[in-house]
């Protein structure tokens, strides 16, 4: 692959990632959440290049390059090659249709902030290889070979939320998405004279080597619990407040609070999607700091630096919800915040952040945006 800038692409695809406004962790226990796609998103240029099974890859952002032979495709010891391994193999399990291709990655999110910028990389180039060849996959398909990759190259057993809203997000909607069932309902967000804005801790965290994985193998232990007494049982998402508390006494605590946490989170999903229909942000704001103090407390997936940020924001009247978002220890803080006060609160946050830590914070606006999208480049563009 030629590495200059005159690389001409046949498609261009553009990849959101992902805020989640409320269901941390929901997702793999078959629960409920209320994530949007973003506008910042990972971009793609893909074409053809004339090989059976040779396909070269520049991540701009890294400045590094990754030759791939589709006949001999192995996990790899650097992190970022394996979401493109893991993709590529997933793909060539449902499809004899790839060949060689180019590919160029450039990326406006931050690796481990929270904003999923993983799955926006799975998905972008799932999404652009189908369009490339052909391949005739659907959207589900891309998430949840998308998902498959994460699991079975980079070894983080994530639900399938994060690729799911990367693909089907709308414009100014967010998602109420049934894991279990992978049905969803677009919800209008109309934040008027509020603002969505993300902090950045500048914590990076590793899901795979982090207790991610231990979370989840957690809540199945809860459910084994459960089957004692409720043998219909299969995930925390079909279990009550009242058949937990039945079963209290055989769990240990830690397994009870994380079992109790998700429990009382499916709940609050349920009841922000209707605070949204009914477009009352206040009473939807308190759910989001509702969801931190579980995942602070109960999850227990915080750290010094995301609680920071939360506190800080709960005796200010024009922040009206805040909570950690991603998969824990790091990332990024949601904050859903009255336009005027956004600059004023944004220096004096970095400032008492910067005192408390001696780390510099990043704060910008995101918006809800459009799910993963491509251009083709036609004969006369590329000569432009």
């Amino acid at each position: 692959m030629n590495k200059e800038n005159n690389f001409n692409p046949e498609i261009i695809v553009a990849s959101p990632g992902r805020i989640n406004f409320i269901g941390g962790h929901t997702d793999y226990n078959n629960g409920f959440v209320l994530p949007a796609a973003i506008d910042k998103k990972i971009n793609f240029q893909l074409r053809k290049n004339g090989t059976a099974n040779i396909c070269n890859v520049h991540s701009e952002n890294y400045n590094k390059f990754l030759v791939v032979d589709l006949n001999k495709i192995e996990p790899s010891i650097e992190g970022w090659e394996n979401y493109i391994l893991g993709v590529l193999q997933q793909l060539l399990n449902r499809s004899d249709g790839i060949m060689g291709f180019d590919c160029v990655i450039s990326s406006e999110l931050a690796i481990g902030s929270g904003l999923s910028s993983s799955a926006a990389l799975e998905c972008g180039l799932a999404y652009g290889i189908n369009e490339l060849f052909n391949l005739g996959l659907s959207k589900l398909e891309i998430a949840k070979l998308s998902r498959d990759a994460e699991h079975e190259y980079v070894g983080t057993k994530c639900g399938i939320m994060d690729q799911y809203a990367s693909v089907f997000g709308e414009e100014n909607k967010v998602l109420f998405l049934d894991c279990h069932s992978l049905k969803y309902k677009l919800i209008p967000m109309y934040l008027t004279d509020y603002k969505v804005l993300i902090i950045n801790t500048n914590v990076e965290h590793n899901l795979s080597s982090s207790n991610y994985n231990t979370r989840r193998e957690q809540c199945e232990d809860g459910v084994e619990v459960i089957r004692r007494k409720y043998k219909s049982v299969s995930s925390l998402r079909e279990v009550t407040l009242k058949m937990l508390a039945e079963v209290k006494e055989l769990m240990s605590p830690v397994i009870y609070q994380r079992c109790l946490y998700i429990v009382e989170e499916n709940i609050r999903v349920q009841k922000a999607a209707d605070y949204l229909k009914n477009n009352d942000l206040k009473e939807f704001g308190k759910l989001l700091y509702q969801c931190h103090e579980g995942l602070r407390y109960q999850y227990e997936i915080s750290c010094d630096e995301l609680d920071f940020l939360v506190d800080f924001s709960k005796d200010k009247e024009f922040v009206i919800g805040s909570r950690m978002m991603g998969g824990g220890f790091g990332g990024c803080t949601v904050n859903i915040i009255h336009k005027d006060f956004i600059d004023d609160y944004t220096q004096k946050i970095s400032q008492a952040y910067q005192d408390r830590f001696h780390i510099k914070l990043d704060a910008f606006q995101v918006m809800p945006s459009k799910g993963t999208s491509h251009q083709v480049i036609t004969v006369q563009e590329k000569k432009l």
